[in-house]
Formats: structure tokens, sequence, C-alpha cells
């Protein structure tokens, strides 16, 4: 994987493209690029450093780091006022991992070992929390048609997400410190690494060399989105729905889809369902009230129709999945099917709706 590593050289280009006006696609791919290795190596050290705190701190760093990526690129995004980037990022990421992460996991691990098996009870926590979150995120659209008044939509916006910030707390307790957790051994998302454990130190000071790294390129990534999603007729909706979550998420989607061939397929849905949940239950209320202080308008919770049916499919398909303990590569290709048909849909979407 050393060629995946040396995509960090994005980065100085990035800059030298930026300090020379050079053409936006330039930096916008360039930074890209480097998001990808900045990434993985943000999983690595938090490995690491869960490795040397036990598992629940470890457990909790893990849910804490595990979209750092996407949230990095998303304040920036908010900075900018690409308030409509943002929402699109968060269907998308909810939905690429319960779609199109968790379809071809499914694919790769079912074509080469038939039916897989996991334990439906942890699964079926995580189908819960979703389908609680997507109820609480649609409210605020359907309170918005009966109310006009944008001060009070943004009230019930607020509203929500602290209620879901307090029930993800909840969720964490329970999760990693509570007797339950302990009784029940829940398969870790992410397992030790292999090979001899980093000490401290190295694996902090990778974390936060990996943080920085990714604060730059992904001001730089969003400092262009605008002008390449028009050079290349993309809808800011679709670039967000789909490039930021693949770019934000890339680590994350190579490891499930590396358990599922080593027929760990527990471990690929815990990763796939470990990311849904804190998107929509931290990641989302988090950015609305983050809003309020970096963001020249504050965001909201109220998501297009589109946006929303296809969150709800992709919970009740994942629900569906999980309710029996078992896949194959068939049940892959349906969640790879819905996840490109609403990518179409996405693609010939107007900008504004």
């Amino acid at each position: 994987m050393r060629w995946f590593q040396a995509l960090i050289l994005g980065l100085p280009i990035a800059i030298v493209c930026r300090m020379l006006d050079a053409p936006a696609w330039t930096i916008f791919l360039a930074s890209a690029l480097a998001l990808l290795p900045l990434a993985g190596w943000i999983g690595l050290g938090t490995e690491h450093v869960a490795t040397r705190l036990g598992s629940s701190l470890g457990g909790l760093l893990n849910a804490t780091f595990g979209n750092a990526a996407e949230l990095i690129i998303t304040i920036f995004a908010l900075r900018r006022g690409l308030v409509d980037l943002v929402k699109a990022s968060i269907t998308g990421s909810i939905i690429g991992n319960t779609l199109l992460i968790l379809g071809l996991s499914a694919v790769v691990g079912g074509t080469k070992h038939g039916v897989q098996r996991f334990n439906s009870k942890h699964t079926g926590h995580h189908a819960a929390m979703m389908i609680l979150a997507l109820s609480a995120m649609a409210l605020p659209a359907v309170f918005a048609t009966v109310e006009r008044d944008a001060w009070i939509r943004e009230e019930v916006s607020i509203g929500v997400a602290i209620l879901l910030l307090l029930t993800y707390a909840a969720y964490i307790y329970y999760s990693y410190f509570s007797r339950e957790a302990h009784s029940e051994k829940a398969p870790e998302a992410q397992p030790h690494p292999g090979g001899r454990p980093w000490s401290l130190a190295k694996a902090l000071g990778v974390l936060a060399g990996a943080v920085l790294g990714t604060v730059v390129a992904s001001e730089l990534l969003v400092h262009v989105i605008e002008p390449v999603s028009k050079s290349l007729g993309l809808t800011q909706f679709f670039v967000g729905l789909v490039v930021i979550p693949i770019i934000g998420n890339v680590a994350e989607h190579y490891g499930a889809i590396t358990f599922a061939r080593r027929n760990q397929m527990e471990l690929s849905i815990s990763i796939a369902a470990n990311s849904s949940t804190q998107i929509a239950m931290f990641v989302a209320p988090f950015l609305v009230l983050a809003s309020l202080v970096v963001a020249p308008m504050p965001m909201n919770l109220i998501f297009q129709p589109i946006e929303l049916v296809t969150l709800f499919a992709s919970a009740a398909i994942f629900a569906y999945v999980s309710l029996d303990g078992e896949t194959n590569w068939l049940e892959g290709v349906q969640l790879l099917a819905l996840y490109l048909i609403a990518a179409i849909a996405f693609y010939f979407l107007p900008g504004a709706l």
C-alpha cells in the first residue's frame, strides 16, 4: 500500500497550486487525493491510542474520531456558507455506509464464502438508533411545511439536535461503560492493529499530525468546490452526496470490505453501522450547533423529501438485512442497485429545489 501512502504528496502540490493560482480542478484533485491517506492515518493512530487506553476509553476514542475527516471538511464548508452541501454530505454518508459499503462487503464476502453470518442482536441496536435518528431528522422537515417562520424552524432544529446529542451520549455510555456493555461483548468495529503497538507518544503524534494535515487539505478542497462543481456541470448537492462522503470515509470503507473478504462480516457490518449511527446521532446535530458559531447562516435539520425517502429506505433495508443474521452476494447486489438508483436521481436533481 505504499502507493496509497504516497498520495500524501497531493497536499504540498495543492498548496503550491493554490499559491500559483493554478486551475481550481488541480487544487481539488490534489487535496482530495491527500485526504485519502490522511483519513487512513487518523484511523490507524486512533487504533494504536485505543490499545493504550483500554477497551472502554479506546472504544470511545474510535467512536469520536470515526468520521473526523468528514467532520472537518463539513465545518470548513459551513464557514463558507455551503449549508446545502453539508446537509447533502450527511445524507450521502449514511446511504454510503448502509448501501454502498455494506453492499460491496456483501458482494465481496458472499462471492468468496457464500452465506456469511453475524450476531443480529448487536446490529439490531444500530438499526434502532438509525431509525430513531432519521425519524428525528424527518420531524423538522414536516414541521416546516406548516410553519413558515424561519426563526421558529431553526429553534426546532436546535432542540432536536440537543436531544440527539444527549441520546448519543447515552448510547456511548451503554456501549462502552455500562455493565451491559461488558456482558454483551459486542465485536470491536476496529480491532487492535497488527504488529507491534506504537507508544502512546507516537500514536498521539501521528493522530495530531493527520488531523492537522486534514484541516489544511479540507480548507483547500472546500475553497474550490464551487468553481469545480460548476466547471464539471455537477451540483453542489451531488458533490455533497457522493464525492465528499467517499473521500472522508475511504479508510473505513476499505476496512469493511477487507473484513468481509476474510469472512468477518460481523466486523464489516459493525463498521458500517457505527459510522452511519455516528453521522446521524452526532455529526448532524453537532453541525447544527456549530453553525451558530462558525457559519454566516445557521444550518437546520430540514432535509429535502427525496433525501428523507432515501434515508428511510436505507435504514429499512439495513434493519431487514440485520434481522436474519446472515448476508449473501445477492443482497449485496440489491444494496448496490439502490445506491446507484439514488445516485442517478441525485445527479439529475436541480441544485436548488
